[in-house]
């Protein structure tokens, strides 16, 4: 099995890729930037806000797959500065509750609109 996952309550895709696409007993989002759905336009001056805005976009798609942060078994962080790595670790550390997801972080060169942070999760849901 493998579908898309779309809603308009998160940003549409920029390029050509799904929002997250559900395949087995898993959801794997696409990378989140902070786009608000509304606009399409990049929200936030600092990482702490752009990563609210990551982290609600992902919540709607995780909300479209049938899932929440409880089903988040690992995300990936990109960072175009690892002086961001605290203000990103607060505002994400109130999404996924305990205990978290597994993690990598990485600090990237740049990324889609100018953005600080971009975020993408893979998400268990078999037993749903």
């Amino acid at each position: 099995m493998r579908a898309e996952i779309k809603t308009e309550a998160a940003p549409a895709a920029i390029g050509p890729y799904a929002q997250a696409i559900h395949a087995g007993d898993f959801v794997f989002t696409s990378g989140q930037i902070a786009l608000a759905p509304e606009t399409g336009e990049l929200v936030g001056d600092d990482a702490a806000a752009q990563t609210r805005r990551v982290m609600d976009n992902l919540t709607a798609v995780l909300a479209a797959a049938g899932a929440s942060w409880e089903d988040v078994v690992k995300t990936d962080i990109f960072l175009v500065d690892l002086e961001d790595f605290a203000p990103v670790n607060d505002v994400y550390a109130t999404y996924v509750g305990s205990p978290p997801p597994a993690r990598a972080t990485v600090q990237v060169a740049a990324l889609p609109r100018g953005a600080r942070v971009e975020i993408a999760a893979v998400v268990y849901v078999g037993g749903k």
